[in-house]
């Protein structure tokens, strides 16, 4: 789950890592409301979207009086902002963040995520900050430096009292540095984050560092626990389909194509998108009903994918396991039978129930056109939408 950049950093100031002064608007009058009060001369106003890059799309602008950043404010609300990570609709900005601008030399990088190949966290810092780190990482690796965790002892003092002498820092720097780095690792775990990242991080004139920019990213799984993070969901900023999928239990992801796809299991999800595509089609979407969906859920999920009037054919692909194949059919037809399907549908079943779940299919009255494998469906499906 993705929060603002406004959430974040109060997450930040909670564990006592700097943040500027500021506070977030929804209107030109409240931008320029929280800028007079800022004790300062300069402001930057920041719209408030999920999606990097919003420097590069004109989302950040520096003014230089209270008026002026109702002015930058009214810009930005209520218009979709391009990035390069929203795709070419845009996000519509909603929030702007006022903060009082800050003067500093260098932009520097900090990163905390999940090393899955070493199964351990990982803090990584940079002094090319203010810049796309996977840039970095290309052309000039011998500039990000790296502490993995082990998750048994937790992140040392001396890991953090390295990583500032990597980014040139000493005395009492050295010193805020390492103790900032600590605790970034005690909101990342404390928290169930999958990353926490700060582009750019600078030194204030106070000799501390001062995250310019927040970004948390939570673990799904771990939400359970934190109902309170939960709370800091954005509807406006999910896709429709995928919240309404989210409320039944269901993963959806839209894509670009035409071809909807229902399956069961993440792994079986990418073996049947990469197999659509080498047919020489594209998928629409995928709709993940796990395990332990219920014919209730699966009848839901149908309505979701066939909603997206992008959907030329629907592709089903379901190896039975703790999803019995009978229910499984069960569910699409009684979604069937309540929806008006107007696309072909090709159904691929295989594991348990798997004859029964066939029967209750061929016995619906519905059009199924029925593959023997994987590489059939995705043949058939491929040929239809041509």
């Amino acid at each position: 789950m993705k929060i603002h950049e406004f959430q974040a950093k109060d997450l930040f100031k909670r564990y006592q890592v700097p943040v500027p002064a500021g506070g977030v608007a929804e209107t030109p009058d409240e931008a320029q409301v929280i800028a007079a009060g800022l004790s300062s001369s300069s402001f930057v106003v920041k719209a408030q979207i999920h999606a990097g890059g919003r420097g590069k799309g004109g989302g950040v602008k520096r003014v230089e009086s209270p008026a002026a950043a109702a002015e930058a404010a009214q810009a930005l609300l209520g218009r979709p902002l391009i990035t390069p990570q929203t795709g070419p609709a845009g996000q519509v900005v909603r929030r702007v963040l006022v903060e009082a601008a800050e003067n500093f030399r260098q932009e520097y990088y900090i990163g905390l995520t999940i090393d899955r190949n070493l199964a351990r966290p990982v803090m990584m810092v940079s002094p090319a900050g203010g810049m796309d780190i996977e840039e970095v990482a290309e052309k000039t690796p011998e500039k990000i430096f790296k502490e993995t965790v082990d998750p048994l002892f937790g992140f040392r003092g001396y890991q953090g009292f390295r990583l500032a002498e990597a980014l040139g820092w000493n005395g009492k720097l050295l010193r805020a540095g390492a103790a900032c780095f600590a605790r970034l690792y005690r909101l990342f775990v404390e928290l169930d984050a999958s990353l926490v990242e700060i582009n750019p991080l600078v030194v204030a004139s106070a000799e501390a560092p001062l995250a310019l920019d927040a970004k948390i990213t939570f673990d799904d799984n771990g939400l359970f626990r934190h109902p309170e993070i939960k709370e800091l969901m954005d509807p406006d900023e999910m896709d429709p389909l995928e919240l309404q999928a989210g409320r039944h239990g269901l993963n959806y992801i839209r894509l670009d194509g035409n071809i909807g796809v229902m399956v069961n299991g993440a792994g079986l999800a990418m073996a049947t998108m990469d197999l659509i595509k080498q047919a020489g089609a594209a998928p629409a979407n995928f709709l993940d009903v796990g395990g332990g969906a219920n014919a209730e859920a699966i009848a839901q999920g149908f309505r979701i994918i066939l909603s997206d009037e992008r959907v030329k054919a629907l592709l089903i692909n379901i190896f039975g396991g703790i999803l019995r194949c009978d229910v499984f059919a069960q569910g699409v037809v009684e979604a069937a039978g309540q929806a008006r399907v107007d696309v072909p549908i090709i159904v691929r079943l295989e594991g348990t129930n798997m004859e029964e779940g066939q029967r209750i299919l061929g016995a619906s009255g519905l059009n199924f056109a029925v593959a023997r494998d994987l590489k059939e469906a995705a043949q058939k499906v491929a040929d239809l939408v041509r």
